[in-house]
């Protein structure tokens, strides 16, 4: 949920419905900050021994990359 509400926030700031109206918003810096810091808090869930919990977090850590991959380049698109 910390990562798929700001994704999502994001998409709603930058008008993703119609496709023709996609703009950056500076508000979308905000749910750039609440990704990175919702990253953060899956990234402390990591342990130091190998199992298979441990990769589940990294499959996370992962896909919160990607989400913010595509927050960056909603807020840089033109």
């Amino acid at each position: 949920m910390l990562s798929l509400v700001p994704f999502l926030g994001s998409l709603l700031l930058a008008g993703f419905p119609h496709m023709e109206r996609l703009h950056g918003s500076n508000w979308q810096i905000v749910m750039l900050l609440l990704e990175a810091w919702g990253m953060g808090e899956v990234a402390r869930c990591l342990q130091r021994k190998w199992s298979l919990y441990h990769g589940g977090v990294l499959l996370l850590l992962y896909s919160d990359l990607m989400i913010l991959a595509m927050m960056v380049f909603l807020v840089a698109y033109p």
